[in-house]
């Protein structure tokens, strides 16, 4: 599956991104085949054939396949934050006793300096992406003065993404760092439906993608 990401056939890229999320990091999940697939998705990142495009469906991310990976190493290490430490420990779960939570926490230095390069990166999708992979990985105290230099670019760059995603990614960040996140505009209704940045086409139960109100019809599930 990792060989299969660097595939020169768009569609088994695609494919083997599907299995990143729906295999190795299912509902948010970390097992213990996440830890050496985050050591070798940070291996892979410089290749050229990493900047390839692949499928776009419904509720992926735009931009190419480096894009897809970074948003895929954020994802891993916002699970072992010390807010999800603590409500672990609030239900008996603590990260210390998860040896995968733990071999995450440990590789946070080296996460961060993989994902760093393309914080400048010239594609913005892959800047985005790769700023919004580096705030949980501040959480780490090793890491905590990097918060100084990347606040700027957190606020200048997210703070227009379209994706709300990143942008209230950039608000809990700036809050937490002391910095202000005035001017930046999140989800307004964190109840809509999460995929109300596609378009009608794309999500037809939506009465109108701007609507915060109800649905054309009951929403499939």
């Amino acid at each position: 599956m990792l060989i299969a990401l660097l595939d020169t056939d768009q569609g088994v890229r695609t494919k083997a991104l599907d299995g990143l999320h729906d295999i190795l990091h299912h509902q948010n999940t970390i097992y213990e085949a996440t830890v050496p697939t985050a050591w070798c998705l940070t291996a892979i990142l410089p290749d050229p054939r990493t900047i390839l495009p692949i499928n776009k469906t419904r509720g992926v991310f735009p931009g190419c396949m480096r894009a897809e990976l970074l948003a895929w190493l954020g994802s891993v290490a916002n699970e072992v934050t010390d807010a999800v430490d603590a409500i672990g420990q609030r239900h008996g779960f603590p990260l210390a006793d998860y040896p995968p939570a733990i071999a995450i926490r440990e590789m946070r230095p080296h996460l961060l300096s993989a994902v760093l390069p393309y914080v400048d990166d010239t594609d913005h999708a892959v800047r985005e992406a790769a700023i919004a992979a580096c705030i949980p990985l501040l959480d780490d105290v090793r890491l905590l003065h990097h918060q100084a230099a990347l606040a700027p670019l957190v606020r200048q760059v997210l703070r227009t993404s379209e994706l709300w995603q990143h942008r209230e990614r950039a608000i809990d960040a700036l809050d937490s760092w002391g910095v202000s996140s005035a001017g930046i505009e999140g989800q307004r209704n964190p109840f809509l439906f999460c995929d109300t940045d596609l378009s009608p086409d794309s999500a037809p139960w939506c009465s109108d993608p701007k609507d915060a109100e109800g649905w054309a019809e009951d929403p499939p599930f």
